[in-house]
């Protein structure tokens, strides 16, 4: 059986960002809302109780709203990039 779309499509994500970010976030809200501490008798019992999030979540779509300014993603993205430097510095000696 496939897994329902959701009802409608993100209408933005900014530049930069990874549409992945948006699924990993999903999958977090499924994790924290529907699975993690249920006890599952079965495989079976657990995809069941995905697709009923996912029907459950397709009947009252929300779309994500992405909360940061661009100066606090430039200001990770630099801090990143800084890490990143370092980390190749150390590693080439």
């Amino acid at each position: 059986m496939a897994v329902k779309q959701p009802a409608r499509p993100f209408p933005f994500h900014p530049v930069g960002s990874s549409w992945l970010n948006q699924v990993e976030i999903w999958f977090g809200i499924l994790t924290r809302q529907s699975i993690r501490r249920g006890t599952f008798s079965s495989v079976n019992v657990l995809i069941k109780q995905i697709r009923d999030y996912i029907n459950s979540w397709n009947e009252n779509p929300k779309p994500f709203t992405w909360t940061a300014t661009a100066g606090e993603v430039l200001t990770k993205v630099r801090l990143v990039q800084t890490n990143m430097k370092k980390l190749v510095r150390n590693n080439s000696k």
